[in-house]
């Protein structure tokens, strides 16, 4: 009988972890774009700070957003099992945020003042005090675990409706899988990005020719990528963001879905512009979504009364 017993238990372990397997991939898959954005954003969000802090302000980053799954896997769970109406509504909120943090970035970018820029400079010089590199650097990170957090619940949420069917310890099982690839992943790759300028000092100064060819390859690409990913990331606020509108409000979900079926049928063109007229589209209501956001908090501020 024990043995099996034994023979039983294995057997339910074996059909979880092949249950796991199988919905990890079909999760990856779904998670593949916001992955994409999430990878642009946190790059962009952790560069600006000195060459010997950026691996330790990913580390740190890192910690938050493996915080941020630990605090949102359970969340989750517990919302979908109670109130599993609440998963939109909150779900779009953070995307209301992302589409204010681009559209404030991209805002300020074009209407700033030269007041502004002698500011950024003597912000800069006066960086060079440590208390200030350290504020700087903490800024840096917390602004960071705050856009990890809004992209990482759509992340677990995405996941969570893949394991909807599934048995409550597959849901577990799969969702901390899936957190915890994702985390180690992302933040992998934003390491090696950042510290691609270094690499590309070191090997430009070995005496193998090769070497030296692909280090300065990499001194010259970093810098372009660098300024990539920022506008990168700022075009990912927008599309996460929107596209999270979007599927939180049923009229302009279908109205998408339409307006791509329709697009699909003009000669020649048609398969490719109904593939990106969605992304377009999402972009666009991000950006709408942002400015107006924008406005209001503007507004609010401009009526608060001063205080004396």
């Amino acid at each position: 009988m024990a043995g099996a017993s034994l023979l039983t238990l294995l057997d339910d372990i074996a059909s979880i972890l092949d249950d796991v397997s199988l919905m990890s991939k079909v999760a990856a898959k779904k998670t593949a774009g916001v992955l994409g954005d999430d990878l642009a954003l946190n790059a962009e969000q952790v560069t600006g700070v000195k060459a010997d802090r950026e691996l330790p302000v990913v580390w740190a980053v890192a910690k938050g957003s493996l915080l941020n799954k630990l605090i949102l896997v359970p969340a989750a769970l517990a919302i979908s099992a109670v109130a599993p109406w609440l998963i939109t509504p909150l779900l779009m909120l953070g995307g209301l945020f992302l589409c204010f943090e681009g559209a404030e970035k991209v805002l300020h970018s074009v209407f700033h003042s030269k007041e502004d820029d002698k500011h950024k400079e003597e912000v800069k010089d006066f960086n060079e005090v440590t208390l200030d590199a350290a504020q700087y650097e903490a800024d840096k990170i917390k602004g960071a675990i705050r856009t990890d957090f809004i992209l990482s619940a759509e992340i677990i949420v995405i996941t969570l409706g893949v394991v909807s069917e599934s048995s409550f310890l597959t849901q577990v099982i799969t969702l901390f899988a899936i957190a915890f690839i994702i985390t180690g992943g992302v933040y992998g790759l934003v390491a090696i990005i950042v510290k691609m300028d270094d690499a590309g000092l070191y090997l430009s100064k070995k005496r193998a020719a090769i070497a030296q060819w692909f280090g300065r390859g990499l001194l010259a690409f970093a810098p372009f990528l660098m300024k990539c990913l920022s506008v990168i990331g700022t075009v990912a606020m927008f599309l996460v963001g929107g596209g999270i509108l979007t599927h939180g409000v049923h009229v302009l979900s279908e109205f998408i879905t339409d307006a791509a079926q329709e697009t699909a049928l003009i000669p020649n063109l048609g398969s490719i512009i109904s593939a990106v007229l969605p992304t377009l589209l999402h972009g666009l209501i991000g950006i709408i979504a942002g400015v107006v956001v924008v406005a209001i908090v503007n507004l609010i501020n401009w009526l608060k009364p001063e205080k004396g």
